[in-house]
């Protein structure tokens, strides 16, 4: 693993640091907006209070923090990027492939640096037909797995809509992870505030977000911490219209026949042409509204 200089020097002063993944850059927008995207990022972070640390993995080597080159290189990738998941990681090592980190990859390589704060836009979940219906398939993120077993705290606008959201909490409960709403008792469904399901706790700032990290740390508790953190109110996309696009954006996949892996980027392709780009800017909006509350958390861990 290669540790920036500057992601290196805060960890060893105790400076705020916030992981960031490269899956949004390398997978999730088109050129030129994921650098431009990408670069905005790295800078609302540091605008916030906190070294960002970008994590991806390039000719093999994982690296947390990128410079200017390599985060073009993530950019710039296309089809000789991979998507990386924990599980890909040593096949990557092994071959000197280059790839964006998911979720679960960033919190695993985020850990192992020493940064304990990571903002994203959304989680994986379960995904829908798992309970069964009319073309049952069980899937699961491995994001799931890695809030089980990581000791990070991810900021997220909760899990997209597209996925089975009370099958994601009902397993996010069994493996042991603490879920907090930001702020809100109501679990946010990414692009909407709301998802009609309601969590336990809420945490009132990043004060009391990082109490609960020390208190699990002493605990012995394995698991991360998902803060869920709805998307700003004048931000977030109009739940009726996006309820219709969901639904044409399902029936289509439903007519084409498309199953198991190709499910999640079909109607993440899907829901973006038919809301006319909408879902995009939301999803640009709620990722800059968790790197904020992820570097308030950062800030007040580094003054623990």
């Amino acid at each position: 693993m290669r540790v920036s200089a500057e992601v290196a020097q805060a960890l060893d002063a105790g400076s705020p640091v916030v992981a960031l993944e490269s899956t949004i850059v390398s997978h999730g927008l088109p050129w030129p907006r994921n650098l431009e995207a990408a670069q905005e990022f790295e800078e609302l972070a540091r605008e916030s209070g906190a070294v960002p640390a970008t994590i991806a993995v390039l000719d093999g080597v994982p690296r947390v923090g990128l410079d200017a080159e390599a985060l073009r290189r993530v950019a710039e990738g296309g089809e000789a990027m991979a998507k990386a998941s924990v599980r890909d990681l040593p096949i990557l090592a092994a071959r000197e492939g280059s790839a964006g980190t998911t979720v679960a990859a960033t919190m695993w390589l985020a850990a192992a640096a020493g940064v304990r704060v990571f903002a994203t836009g959304g989680i994986g979940g379960v995904h829908r037909g798992a309970a069964g219906g009319p073309a049952p398939s069980f899937d699961e993120s491995g994001d799931l797995s890695a809030l089980a077993n990581v000791p990070v705290t991810v900021v997220s606008a909760g899990v997209k809509s597209i996925l089975d959201i009370p099958g994601t909490l009902e397993r996010l409960e069994t493996l042991g992870v603490p879920v907090v709403g930001y702020g809100t008792r109501a679990f946010p469904a990414f692009w909407v505030r709301e998802s009609g399901y309601e969590l336990d706790w809420a945490v009132d700032g990043p004060e009391e977000a990082a109490r609960i990290m020390a208190e699990r740390d002493a605990l012995g508790i394995p698991a991360g911490l998902l803060v869920a953190n709805p998307v700003p109110a004048a931000q977030q996309w109009d739940p009726a219209e996006h309820d219709r696009v969901l639904e044409l954006a399902w029936r289509a996949a439903e007519a084409e026949g498309v199953r198991g892996k190709a499910v999640t980027p079909y109607l993440l392709a899907k829901v973006l042409e038919l809301s006319g780009g909408r879902s995009l800017e939301v999803n640009l909006d709620l990722v800059r509204s968790n790197i904020r509350v992820a570097a308030a958390i950062a800030a007040a861990w580094a003054e623990r």
